[in-house]
């Protein structure tokens, strides 16, 4: 091997570790284990601070919020409204369990008209809850904390924060690769890397923890765990007509949860009997 091949090999090593620290990723907990045990550590970029995305979370909530009141959506259903915001306030009641700061959130709530079968939480406790998911499914309050609560738990464990991060990171990688290579990368390419790189197994493992905090969350606040597996058992149900949910577009198939739920229903069926005492 000659030394041009040589200095090749090892600038591109160097390449991989300039990339790591222009990115300026660092290892983080978001969230306490709860009685679930969440523990994988976490890995953000310093380009992505959480201030900033809050800040950007609110921005975009606020726009939303403000077509939904011009369009006659929001808020529709006054005694569904309040049945929402209800739940929610019992789940963030419960916050400091995983996260002591959290509680001092603003957390913002709201029911959108819509016939769509979802739910969100942005950074920072930013909740919207669609009435089709409401009314296709039929959900019962146990049912809708289970939703709420799996969505509250994607803000606290910081899962878009994470994902930013990560494709910050990805792109960053592929600019420099390019630019010392001098090779071309296409905007496809780079999706496509970032969704087997990361997007995937993330997206797997975010709604794993989300599910399970989201769960304890219920429990604590009163609300049957159990609910959420009967809640998935719907989705699927819904999932298996022509028009499957949008909430579930990215999210593993109800069945492949159910088992998982059912155990960590099981786990914290204490927490729910004591809070019900």
């Amino acid at each position: 091997m000659n030394e041009f091949w040589i200095f090749r090999r090892l600038s591109r090593a160097a390449l991989a570790a300039a990339v790591l620290a222009l990115g300026g990723c660092a290892a983080v907990q978001t969230t306490g284990s709860g009685a679930v045990g969440v523990q994988r550590q976490q890995y953000m970029s310093s380009m992505v601070s959480e201030q900033a995305l809050e800040q950007e979370a609110q921005k975009q909530y606020t726009s939303l919020i403000s077509q939904a009141r011009a369009q006659g959506a929001l808020d529709v259903d006054a005694a569904q409204t309040r049945r929402v915001k209800a739940i929610a306030q019992r789940l963030i009641a419960q916050v400091g369990v995983f996260r002591p700061d959290a509680a001092q959130w603003k957390w913002e709530v709201h029911v959108l008209k819509s016939d769509e079968v979802n739910a969100w939480c942005m950074p920072g406790g930013k909740i919207a809850v669609y009435s089709g998911l409401i009314q296709q499914l039929k959900a019962t309050d146990a049912e809708l904390a289970a939703v709420i609560g799996h969505e509250m738990a994607h803000a606290l464990r910081e899962h878009s924060r994470e994902q930013v991060s990560q494709q910050m990171v990805t792109s960053l990688g592929l600019s420099v690769l390019s630019a010392v290579t001098g090779s071309s990368v296409t905007s496809d390419l780079g999706s496509k890397l970032t969704e087997v790189m990361f997007t995937l197994p993330n997206s797997r493992t975010h709604e794993t923890e989300a599910d399970h905090i989201g769960v304890e969350l219920a429990a604590r606040a009163g609300y049957d765990p159990g609910a959420a597996v009967t809640l998935w058992q719907k989705m699927g149900a819904l999932a298996g007509g022509s028009n499957p949910p949008e909430f579930l577009s990215t999210h593993p198939s109800a069945a492949t949860r159910t088992a998982d739920l059912e155990k960590i229903a099981a786990q914290v069926m204490p927490l729910y009997q004591q809070a019900r005492k």
